[in-house]
């Protein structure tokens, strides 16, 4: 008889064991949902805050074939001023001019980082426009 309630335990420890388990992996599994579906969340959030402009400025990329931040690699600027962007054009267009030993090549990227900068600024300003356009609340 005592070996009988032993193995009963066992099945009985078994039983709550196995109920354990599951309990938990369901919490885990129900709070990995709600973090995904806030991520999620937060995403959208984030892509809707870009907005129009973002879609632009990718098209932008993709049109020119440089990315915002090749472009800027190229020219030599951190941060997209005019007065900057066309300092630095004109030296290196210069600097890799054929006539003076320069690569035609390197002076066509110079003009697509410029040409892809002055886009940027361009989405810029329109995107300034529209914010004051916008009504305050």
């Amino acid at each position: 008889m005592p070996w009988q309630l032993v193995g009963l335990q066992a099945q009985v420890s078994a039983k709550y064991l196995a109920q354990i388990i599951v309990m938990g992996v369901q919490v885990v599994g129900r709070a990995f949902a709600r973090a995904l579906r806030q991520e999620f969340a937060a995403s959208r959030a984030a892509a809707d805050a870009r907005g129009r402009a973002g879609h632009q400025s990718a098209a932008a990329s993709n049109l020119s074939g440089l990315s915002l931040q090749e472009a800027q690699q190229i020219l030599n600027v951190s941060k997209l001023s005019p007065e900057e962007i066309q300092k630095n054009y004109e030296h290196l267009f210069k600097v890799n001019d054929k006539s003076v030993g320069g690569s035609f090549y390197l002076q066509s990227k110079v003009v697509r980082a410029r040409e892809r900068l002055q886009e940027e600024l361009r989405i810029q300003a329109q995107e300034d426009r529209e914010k004051e356009q916008m009504p305050k609340t």
